[in-house]
């Protein structure tokens, strides 16, 4: 495939969101950055959608303080339309040696009746997370992929069920083949559903009186994904013992907040 790489446009460039950290907004200079690529399942919510919570918001929870979370993961975006929409040239534009980038999509990618999001999980899929790939990698920072967190969905015996199809075998093909840390949120987050079963994952997700919502969290589950990929980063050798905390500590719902879009 061949792709033509947009310039990192204005409106790209007006949608960077702002680096948090547990201790709150820091970009210092010498300290590393990790930036997300993803979706809504990930991305910061306001105070419109609360309590919608992504696990990017949480995060920082479980990293040392100088280690800041730069989370650029949007609604509704695949990994072919953060490339089309210049989110990730907005990124590579300010992500330096020894930077982190995790990338997590399929969510939308398996929108089979949206051209403009829509890919193929073994070749345009691919395809466009290469591209996440090569641009961390020349900017010096380590690309680390990330299969999509599962949707809560069981059958009628109470087992999870798997909803991705085959966009997290495809991902876990291209992290070999690349030779790139892969951190297995499917395999994860689906274990975490099966051993919670039908009626407490519903107190993980955005389940309120108006809304039953099987795909994205609130802030218990936000925090108990990125936990998971806390973990991860750790047991992957990506991050240090120094760079992380809490693991195993109580995070109380309360540290979670949705600030307001005109001041975000």
């Amino acid at each position: 495939m061949s792709l033509t790489r947009r310039q990192v446009t204005v409106a790209a460039l007006g949608s960077v969101p702002l680096v948090f950290s547990a201790a709150g907004n820091s970009h210092a200079v010498g300290n590393r950055t990790l930036y997300i690529a993803g979706d809504s399942t990930a991305a910061q919510k306001y105070a419109d959608a609360a309590p919608e919570t992504g696990w990017g918001m949480a995060l920082p929870f479980f990293l040392r303080k100088d280690l800041a979370v730069a989370n650029h993961a949007v609604n509704g975006r695949s990994s072919k339309s953060f490339v089309d929409e210049g989110r990730l040239d907005a990124i590579l534009a300010l992500i330096r040696p020894g930077d982190l980038l995790l990338i997590q999509f399929a969510h939308n990618d398996e929108k089979t009746a949206d051209p403009t999001r829509y890919t193929e999980p073994w070749t345009t899929y691919q395809d466009y997370l290469r591209l996440y790939l090569d641009g961390a990698r020349a900017k010096g920072a380590r690309p680390v992929l990330v299969t999509p967190v599962e949707r809560r969905k069981f059958d009628a015996s109470g087992n999870a069920v798997p909803t991705h199809g085959e966009y997290p075998a495809a991902m876990r093909a291209l992290a070999k083949e690349e030779g790139v840390t892969l951190l297995d949120l499917q395999a994860l987050s689906l274990a975490l559903w099966q051993e919670l079963g039908v009626e407490e994952t519903k107190k993980y997700f955005n389940w309120t009186d108006t809304e039953q919502d099987n795909t994205h969290f609130n802030p218990p589950g936000a925090i108990a994904i990125a936990r998971l990929v806390a973990r991860e980063l750790l047991r992957h050798r990506v991050l240090a013992p120094r760079d992380v905390r809490r693991l195993d500590a109580e995070i109380p719902e309360s540290w979670i907040t949705w600030p307001s879009p005109a001041t975000a």
